[in-house]
């Protein structure tokens, strides 16, 4: 038996994120945790509204390679740390019906990135610094968070997220996109 209902995901500040994706992002990572900029924000469609479900993401490696920034691109530079099995984050609203995940943009704005083993969990992901990732969004149709291991999961991931984890900024044009377009960074503004 087929649905009729079938989940989709959208990128929001699709923009944005291409102008990032274009020089070649990179995120900061820190002990205590770095949010991300952009923010990851989706739209979702394709739900059945009076069905619940639980939205999740994940962070996974891209490959098994460590990078280094060279004459101003991202090269390989050797193999990488072994990957860190990653935890889901749930996101908080979950579980709800597909009709209120569907009114407004989910946004994954509490997740952070660290490389702190004790600073792991409760919306911090665990990464390596110079390795490239990509964020996931998993839609589980459930209105009980104890058996999402046990249902289909539908994934969805966005080429122009990828990102290099850096600790320090290794390319000038990121700088100027991050301080340019993060509100938070007018600290870093010429008038």
């Amino acid at each position: 038996m087929s649905s009729r209902y079938g989940p989709k995901v959208h990128l929001h500040d699709v923009q944005l994120w291409d102008s990032f994706s274009a020089a070649q992002t990179e995120m900061i990572i820190t002990k205590t945790g770095r949010r991300m900029f952009p923010g990851y924000r989706v739209k979702m469609s394709g739900m059945d509204p009076n069905a619940q479900y639980c939205v999740l993401m994940d962070i996974s490696s891209v490959d098994e390679n460590r990078y280094k920034f060279q004459h101003g691109e991202w090269v390989i530079a050797g193999s990488g740390e072994p990957h860190i099995p990653q935890r889901y984050y749930l996101h908080p609203n979950s579980p709800c019906t597909g009709q209120q995940w569907m009114k407004d943009i989910v946004s994954f704005h509490k997740v952070k990135l660290t490389n702190s083993c004790g600073n792991f969990g409760d919306g911090k992901f665990l990464v390596h610094s110079m390795h490239r990732y990509q964020p996931r969004v998993h839609i589980v149709r459930t209105d009980d968070v104890n058996t999402l291991h046990l249902q289909p999961m539908s994934t969805f991931a966005f080429p122009q997220t990828f990102f290099t984890t850096v600790t320090a900024y290794q390319n000038g044009k990121i700088a100027k996109l991050k301080i340019s377009n993060n509100p938070y960074a007018r600290g870093f503004r010429e008038d």
